[in-house]
């Protein structure tokens, strides 16, 4: 049943990009690609699936090119950054772990939220003042966002269960930023990955649990 579903959705995807580019439907083409490799980026990462970073990197390219367009300077740079982030994930992912094993998702530990939400805070006001000098559109949601997206990939990479709060919170004001800006389709995007956030906290909770409880048994 749940391959049905996954099959029923990526023929929807790929129809819904085919009708953007034949201008059936209303949506530019770039946003309508980045809204389908973005669900499904955001879908594999919620399986733990390892597709998820290439899938990711698409998405990365399509966003580079729309917010360029729209001057969001912050979020286009992002992308860039993401990409080097992916395929760091990639590899973690795979190498990671113990013994260069794969790695298992788990909490972070106080000192290391600590330390990447301080120096998450430094950058944010750096970026803030550098994206106002370069006329970004919305400099400091703007930096704010970038700042909590980077935060929340590299504790992604790190299979650290808080990302998905970050990334909660990021949602939220990416969902002001880009109806502010008229790019629904993106809006409607992030108000998608608000609800998959919330999904994927709850699966990884499950997996850590299901985890523990092997190890138990184990011992």
């Amino acid at each position: 049943m749940k391959r049905t579903l996954e099959w029923i959705t990526l023929i929807v995807g790929i129809g819904f990009i085919f009708a953007a580019w034949q201008r059936w439907i209303a949506f530019d083409l770039i946003e309508t690609l980045g809204f389908v490799t973005g669900a499904i980026c955001v879908y594999l990462g919620i399986k733990q699936n390892i597709f998820t970073f290439p899938v990711g990197i698409a998405n990365n390219i399509f966003f580079l090119i729309l917010f360029s367009r729209s001057r969001l300077f912050g979020d286009a740079g992002l992308q860039v950054v993401y990409m080097a982030l992916a395929i760091h994930g990639w590899y973690s992912w795979l190498r990671g772990g113990e013994h260069h094993t794969k790695l298992k998702v788990t909490h972070g530990s106080f000192r290391l939220l600590a330390g990447v939400f301080g120096i998450a805070l430094v950058g944010m006001f750096g970026l803030g003042f550098g994206l106002q000098a370069a006329g970004g559109a919305a400099p400091l949601l703007d930096a704010l966002t970038t700042i909590l997206s980077l935060v929340a990939q590299f504790l992604l990479n790190r299979k650290i269960i808080e990302h998905w709060f970050v990334w909660i919170i990021a949602d939220v004001i990416y969902i002001y930023l880009y109806i502010t800006r008229g790019l629904n389709l993106t809006a409607l995007l992030y108000f998608v990955f608000l609800c998959l956030c919330i999904a994927g906290f709850i699966a990884w909770r499950s997996s850590m649990r299901g985890s523990n409880t092997t190890q138990h048994a184990a011992a």
